[in-house]
């Protein structure tokens, strides 16, 4: 038995060395959206700083498609060693359990959660030339055209999509929906006038609001945002209880080592307080979140019970 036991001792070993002096090479933070997107600018800052943080790279690798669920089976699939590590719009991944039908991974179980780092709004926008200067004009607008308005998406089942259905639905309004494939073509949409609004990502929102391009008419979360503190927020404008938040955490396969999981907590906490960071959240309209491994599993469950409804009553379904 003694034999055994010392064997056993001895395989282990190397594994907990590995452990205690992790990382000892670069680790890989897979984001699951095109290259531009706020998912993507967000994990190139962060990882320049974060890589200080580890003492050693951290290499970002875009692994769009399907709605993220390429990236998320990916990091399901990937050794539990702390060196494959996924960077996830959240607010996704907790849609995605309710709009397919079947994932090649469970949402929940099959991860290992890591750290929230940010939260971003969304910022309802509308062409310069739609008479509509505020969200109720625009409802008004809408409700007397009923059907002959619409919205873009930046595809069926995305928080974009569904922040539109709450709007819809809180007003009572008749709008089409227009799906396109990815936020980049759903801005230059609203950008030709092809839709009457959208509810876009802050980067692309709020630089082409200063440029005069697009009107600013209200953002998703319960207070303003430093980066457009003149816009008003969508409860301010009459609609209660609308808060739609983007938040962006990291996750990795399950069954990581608590020692790793916990310096990487830390790690993303000193490096979302750091001041460089905090610039581009400022320019993004993000703001930094630190939270513990637990708190973050707790807050990505309540996203998924809270958004499930709204999935449904969209009637979006990806299968």
């Amino acid at each position: 038995m003694k034999k055994w036991i010392v064997i056993a001792a001895a395989l282990a070993a190397p594994f907990a060395h590995a452990q205690s002096d992790y990382p000892n090479k670069p680790v890989r933070m897979v984001v699951g959206f095109a290259a531009g997107g706020i998912s993507d600018v967000l994990g190139r800052a962060v990882a320049i700083t974060l890589s200080k943080q580890l003492g050693h790279q951290v290499i970002v690798e875009n692994k769009p498609g399907a709605g993220t669920t390429i990236a998320g089976d990916f990091t399901a699939r990937s050794a539990p060693d702390g060196y494959n590590i996924w960077l996830q719009d959240i607010t996704t991944h907790a849609i995605n359990t309710a709009l397919y039908t079947k994932l090649p991974y469970d949402s929940v179980k099959d991860f290992t959660y890591v750290a929230m780092i940010a939260s971003t709004p969304l910022m309802l926008v509308v062409h310069p030339t739609t008479p509509a200067h505020s969200v109720r004009e625009l409802i008004a607008l809408v409700k007397a055209n009923p059907g002959k308005m619409s919205y873009g998406s930046s595809g069926n089942g995305t928080i974009v999509h569904l922040a539109a259905e709450m709007l819809k639905q809180a007003a009572g309004v008749d709008v089409l929906h227009v799906p396109y494939k990815g936020s980049n073509p759903a801005t230059q949409a609203i950008l030709g006038g092809e839709v009457t609004f959208v509810f876009s990502t802050m980067p692309p929102a709020i630089s082409n609001a200063k440029a005069g391009k697009l009107r600013a008419l209200g953002v998703t979360t319960p207070k303003r945002v430093a980066a457009a503190p003149d816009v008003p927020t969508m409860i301010e404008s009459g609609l209660k209880d609308f808060d739609v938040v983007l938040y962006s955490g990291v996750l990795g396969p399950k069954g990581m080592d608590a020692a790793v999981v916990k310096k990487l907590n830390a790690a993303f906490a000193a490096t979302v307080r750091a001041a460089e960071i905090q610039r581009v959240y400022a320019e993004l309209g993000a703001d930094a979140i630190v939270m513990t491994p637990e708190e973050f599993e707790k807050a990505t469950l309540r996203e998924i019970a809270k958004l499930a409804p709204v999935v449904k009553a969209s009637g979006a379904k990806v299968d």
